[in-house]
Order: C-alpha cells, then sequence, then structure tokens
C-alpha cells in the first residue's frame, strides 16, 4: 500500500512538472506573438505577403511594378476614375493655385484611370524615386527632354492619343479634361518599350493590429490651397471605417461611375518650399530637404517631421519612421508661403 502511494504521488510531482512546462512554453508562445505584433514591418500573419504602400496581407505573388499616372484635378475633370484605387496619391499645386494627383498603383489595378493629364518635372522625380512606370498626357518640350535625358521609365499620352488600347477621349467631357488611362495595357506597351514590369519593393513602415496611436483627437482636417479660386481641401474621418472620406470643395470626393467616396486610412500633410520657374506659372517643389508635418490616422493627429528616405516620403519623429496605418494614403503637399499652419486647419468635429 505504501508503495502505491509512493507511485501516485511521483506521477502527481511529474503531472504538475509537465503542466508548469507547458504553461512556460505557452507563455513564451504569446510573449513571441506580441513582439511580433509590434513589428511595424511584420507582414499579417494570416498571409505570405504584404502589398508595400498599404501593408494589406495577401496571398498573390507582389512583384508588379507600381504605376505612376498624372490625375486631373480641375474641376471640369471631377468626379475622377480609378483614385479609390490608388494605394498612394499626392496631391500638389500644378500651376495657379490647382493642384494636380499623383497617384501611386499597385495593390489594385483599375480597368480606367483618368482624366489624365500633363507632366512636371517634381512629379515624374517623385514616380521615378518609388520606381514607378511614369504616366502622363502631354508636357512642355523642356519637361519631355527632361523625362528622356534622366530615363524616366514613362509613357506619354500624346502617342497614344485616342488610340483606344492605352488612351481613350471621352465623349462626355471636353479636351484637355477627357482623356482617360486604359490601366490593364500599360505593362504591355512598357514592355514594347524595354521596360520591367515586375519589381520588388520594400514595404513602408505599419501599425500592428490594434496598436494605438499617440496624439491629439483630429477628427477634421481643412486644407486651403486658396480661397481664390477656391481650392479648399477637406478629410473627414469615419470611426466605422477608421478612414477619412475627401472632399473638394465642400463636395464629397467621388468615383464617377460607381459614386464610390474616396477615403483614406492615413492623410499626410507636408510642408516645403515652392517656386515659381516660368511665365506660365509652372513650379519647383523640393521634395528632398525635409520638413513640418502632420499625420493623421485612426481620429488623431500627430505633429511630426517629413524626410525623403530612400526616395519616400515618410514621417519622422526623434529620428525614426512613424508608421502608417495599413490601407490608403493621401500626402498633400502645403507650400512654405503661406505655411502648414496657417494653411491646415483641424479640428474634432
Amino acid at each position: 500500500m505504501k508503495k502505491l502511494l509512493c507511485i501516485v504521488f511521483l506521477a502527481f510531482i511529474f503531472l504538475a512538472a509537465c503542466n508548469d512546462e507547458k504553461e512556460a512554453r505557452d507563455n513564451e508562445s504569446k510573449d513571441s506573438g506580441l513582439e511580433q505584433k509590434s513589428d511595424s514591418f511584420q507582414v499579417p500573419e494570416e498571409y505570405e505577403n504584404m502589398y508595400p504602400l498599404t501593408g494589406i496581407g495577401t496571398d498573390e505573388v507582389v512583384n508588379n511594378r507600381m504605376v505612376g499616372v498624372m490625375v486631373n484635378n480641375h474641376t471640369k475633370a471631377r468626379p475622377q476614375t480609378g483614385l479609390s484605387k490608388a494605394d498612394i496619391v499626392f496631391e500638389m499645386l500644378a500651376e495657379g493655385k490647382i493642384t494636380r494627383f499623383l497617384a501611386l498603383f499597385q495593390s489594385e489595378m483599375p480597368d480606367v484611370v483618368g482624366p489624365v493629364r500633363s507632366a512636371r518635372e517634381y512629379y515624374f522625380e517623385l514616380a521615378n524615386d518609388y520606381n514607378a512606370i511614369y504616366v502622363y498626357h502631354g508636357a512642355a518640350g523642356f519637361v519631355n527632354d527632361r523625362i528622356e535625358q534622366r530615363g524616366i521609365d514613362h509613357l506619354n499620352g500624346s502617342f497614344y492619343d485616342n488610340d483606344g488600347v492605352l488612351f481613350k477621349r471621352e465623349p462626355f467631357r471636353k479636351a484637355p479634361h477627357n482623356s482617360y488611362l486604359q490601366l490593364g495595357s500599360v505593362y504591355e506597351k512598357a514592355e514594347a518599350k524595354g521596360y520591367d514590369t515586375k519589381a520588388t519593393y520594400e514595404p513602408l513602415p505599419f501599425l500592428s493590429e490594434g496598436e494605438q496611436v499617440a496624439g491629439e483627437p483630429g477628427n477634421h482636417v481643412k486644407i486651403v490651397y486658396s480661397d481664390t479660386p477656391t481650392e479648399i481641401v477637406e478629410f473627414d474621418y469615419n470611426k466605422r471605417s477608421q478612414a477619412y472620406t475627401r472632399y473638394s470643395d465642400q463636395e464629397k470626393t467621388i468615383e464617377l461611375e460607381s459614386e464610390e467616396a474616396i477615403q483614406a486610412s492615413n492623410v499626410f500633410i507636408i510642408e516645403t518650399h515652392h517656386e515659381v520657374i516660368d511665365d506660365a506659372g509652372r513650379r519647383a517643389i523640393d521634395l528632398q530637404s525635409g520638413g513640418d508635418a502632420y499625420l493623421l490616422q485612426k481620429g488623431v493627429v500627430q505633429e511630426l517631421r517629413w524626410e525623403n528616405r530612400n526616395g519616400r516620403i515618410v514621417p519622422m519623429k526623434d529620428g525614426k519612421e512613424v508608421a502608417f496605418a495599413p490601407g490608403k494614403t493621401w500626402i498633400n503637399v502645403i507650400p512654405t508661403e503661406p505655411g502648414i499652419k496657417r494653411a491646415v486647419m483641424i479640428s474634432n468635429e
């Protein structure tokens, strides 16, 4: 009997030790998982790959080269087509007080994008820095010359005007606001010119799932490019979608055909030097030197700096890159005059 009790007692000790060891392993596994979640570059666990500009996971191979398209933002070009599918949209002044978009596409490739407009030097340099095929429709002679001289991989709509394959003129709008890119033909035309259509990219830093953002409340932002004529951009936060809906001159920015609202998970506003360089009002914009910035995400605004790191415009704090929320990003570029403090108004409306 004593021998039996001794065996039971030893078995009990052995089982308790096994449970302690299992619990330790479980805790170690949990801790390891937490460390992975805090890694801003971590691919979401349930997916094999991640789109580098959005942080969205996918099981598809991600090796298609980005396409950067010059999209018209004249009042006669609104609403546009395809902007909701762009991973990043840069909004900058073209001439006068009218802005123009450089839309970078990779994770989603809509059939049609437009209307497409002419090139500017700071746009094609930006597209090239992101290693995107640059697509535009027309440019001043000296701009086309610089594109060729600098070896920018490009497709100019002037050479494919209304060919029905790469570009199509739509009858419901008047030129120059009616040229639409057939995006599905870009890679074919690019290959014909000897350009690479496959590429790999280092992902931007992204917040992990459930990661909180420190900052002040920022549910609404108003960006004034001009009061005369009125060129005012607004973004309004939607808690349900955790994204900001865009407005131009108090009208919601939507897709032409579907009327889908244009939304962004990140609104990144940067200030930099602008200079008018000719009588036509064309500009040079400094996208290298860095400066003041605001980053709005998840209903919170952070006052930061921006830097150009390896060709990409990124938010910085204390010398480190600040993570984006997974999803689409709009980057609005503001001149130093009047400056970000005067041109941008952020509230908790």
